[in-house]
């Protein structure tokens, strides 16, 4: 990697891991290009925050010049592949809270689900998940839900360019989506079940491509540790400098 970094700035193409939060990618991070590079004051940032529970392209920002294009990055359309399971729901509408209520679902066919998926394409609003980051005075949602008390948020403008059925085996389908900056994977797996009259939660969820980046091409964590370890002085792994 460039001795200059800091000031020429640099991406890096990361898998999230299954359970890591976007902010503890960044964290780890920080440790290693400390540890490795003994770049102690190094700006870190990432491209667009991922849900704890789901995997995938999450771009990481280092130095100056490539932290200040964070806000461009994040507005790049983004892809998922999800996988929703019709017939209960939870309070996260993910698999981090239990099922809360169950629904009827014997009544969805593929036929159903495909024609469903085509009314969530355009310009809509959309209402966040309780359990999110969302600012409510102040607070991040998730932390006023998980006091118990209520949380109230206002629907956001989205856009869903594409909504495409991959597979389907009752009660569960899986789903891609291309879909604007602030888009709830979650919420729409909550609407989703609503339209086709019953309830419906995610079991999983992959972002695949955020603009140009796409999760062939990132990197785990693990094997990012071993190429700086081993070729600290070289930088021979995925980084995308700043234009």
């Amino acid at each position: 990697m460039s001795e200059n970094v800091e000031e020429t700035g640099a991406f890096i193409a990361i898998d999230k891991p299954y359970r890591w939060s976007s902010t503890d990618v960044v964290r780890k991070v920080k440790v290693l290009m400390r540890q490795y590079y003994g770049l102690k004051k190094l700006k870190v940032g990432h491209s667009g925050t991922l849900d704890p529970l789901a995997t995938g392209v999450l771009i990481i920002c280092l130095g100056r010049k490539a932290t200040r294009m964070v806000d461009e990055l994040q507005s790049h359309r983004k892809t998922y592949v999800t996988e929703v399971q019709f017939g209960a729901t939870t309070a996260s509408f993910d698999l981090e809270k239990e099922v809360d209520q169950e629904y009827p679902w014997e009544h969805i066919t593929k036929e159903m689900v495909e024609e469903v998926l085509q009314g969530f394409i355009g310009e809509q609003d959309q209402i966040p998940p309780i359990y999110s980051a969302k600012s409510v005075d102040g607070q991040r949602a998730y932390n006023i839900a998980r006091r118990g008390d209520e949380v109230e948020l206002k629907p956001c403008k989205i856009t869903i360019w594409n909504a495409r059925l991959l597979s389907i085996d009752l009660p569960i389908a899986k789903v891609e989506l291309e879909c604007s900056k602030g888009t709830y994977i979650r919420s729409f797996g909550r609407d989703i079940g609503e339209r086709l009259g019953s309830g419906s939660h995610l079991i999983s969820l992959r972002r695949t491509a955020t603009g140009p980046f796409i999760a062939t091409n990132c990197i785990s964590l693990e094997k990012f540790e071993e190429n700086i370890a081993e070729h600290r002085n070289k930088g021979d792994f995925p980084t995308y400098k700043a234009q």
